[in-house]
């Protein structure tokens, strides 16, 4: 019989905190060992009970929890599920090392369900993660956001080929680096870790790029605090995708929460559709719809990235692009938080290289700056 999963519950509600143990004491993958009524009680009770993965709230009297994982994870990098309510803090607690969220529920009974669920499959697999700490102070990076927002001269600190360490300079600017002719859209897929991988890779970019779409698991509702996020720091506009969007240089556009997004063509470019309907390769954004669209519409004119996450949403969609001409990207197993997406991908030959996470925006403008 498959050793059980150690789980330690930190919430500072005792009904959510009981019904929440209740449920993953009925999974047999799991033993819930112990649990904590905010992050101090937390922090005293984690060297002994031990456990493989923990779910942790965000908002707690005393100590947040973002300044629980920033004191703790140095010293016990433990796999953490942040169960949260809408709160931009996610963002945070996930730049802090927290390796995936769910969103609390509401009261209805199918979105319990749905949730604990979601939480369990994230639990199962997120035991194997490696949280991996910043090397950056995400709000310092963020302060500097806002204070260049505020004005005055900007100055770049980078070009194509430079790869920098530490926190980058959040600052818009408008630096000229030819685009590859025959490029005309870049896709990216990405989940579990991929809020902070997708920040790693476009954070580097110049203003000056092709179109650029990206699909993250992620539920309604946080898909526009991650785009507004992603505005502040990187150099090119990010946004939440809307229905007929057109995919232009200089522009991010981000799936949002519950839709499913393709490209599709638009007279001489392109556009984005984003519809309700079915999960595909079991999510709603899938990045699969994705890049199989980027396949059929856009064919050999677009660079494919799929980034860490849990399953293998992308990996078939991404041979699709490959085959139909695109350059394809995986971020290699050392760098992945979970190496599901990337490793599912390469394995059926998906992939035209792998690249450590600091170097994939390397590739992305050597791809872009070839004849």
């Amino acid at each position: 019989m498959a050793q059980k999963i150690r789980v330690m519950v930190v919430d500072d509600s005792m009904l959510f905190r009981n019904w929440l143990i209740k449920n993953l004491q009925e999974d047999p993958r799991f033993e819930v060992v112990g649990f904590a009524i905010n992050a101090i009680d937390a922090r005293n009770k984690l060297p002994l009970l031990k456990p493989d993965i923990m779910t942790l709230d965000i908002e707690m009297p005393g100590m947040t929890g973002l300044q629980f994982l920033k004191e703790i994870l140095p010293v016990h990098p433990i796999p953490i599920i942040l169960v949260s309510s809408l709160n931009v803090q996610v963002f945070d607690a996930l730049a802090a090392g927290a390796v995936d969220f769910v969103r609390k529920p509401e009261s209805e009974s199918g979105a319990r369900d749905r949730f604990i669920r979601t939480l369990r499959s994230k639990l199962a697999i997120g035991k194997n993660a490696h949280p991996r700490l910043p090397a950056h102070d995400p709000s310092a990076m963020l302060n500097k956001a806002k204070a260049a927002s505020a004005g005055s001269s900007i100055s770049s600190s980078g070009g194509m080929g430079l790869h920098h360490t530490g926190t980058v300079s959040p600052q818009k600017t408008n630096i000229a680096i030819p685009a590859h002719p025959n490029i005309d859209v870049i896709a990216i897929g990405a989940s579990t870790g991929g809020t902070e991988a997708i920040l790693e890779v476009v954070r580097h970019f110049p203003a000056k790029m092709p179109g650029i779409v990206i699909t993250q698991h992620m539920p309604p509702g946080f898909t526009s605090m991650y785009a507004e996020r992603l505005n502040r720091i990187c150099n090119l506009e990010v946004r939440e995708a809307k229905h007929g969007d057109k995919v232009q240089p200089g522009l991010i556009l981000l799936a949002p929460g519950g839709l499913q997004m393709r490209v599709v063509r638009m007279g001489s470019g392109y556009a984005v559709s984003c519809s309700d309907g079915e999960k595909v390769s079991g999510h709603k954004p899938s990045v699969d719809v994705l890049f199989d669209s980027v396949a059929a519409t856009v064919r050999g004119r677009a660079i494919g990235v799929i980034l860490t996450g849990m399953g293998a949403d992308g990996a078939a969609g991404m041979l699709r692009m490959r085959k139909a001409g695109a350059y394809t990207i995986g971020q290699d197993k050392d760098s992945c938080v979970v190496y599901g997406m990337p490793m599912e991908a390469f394995k059926i030959g998906a992939v035209c290289m792998q690249a450590p996470l600091n170097s994939i925006h390397h590739a992305v403008m050597g791809r872009l700056s070839k004849g």
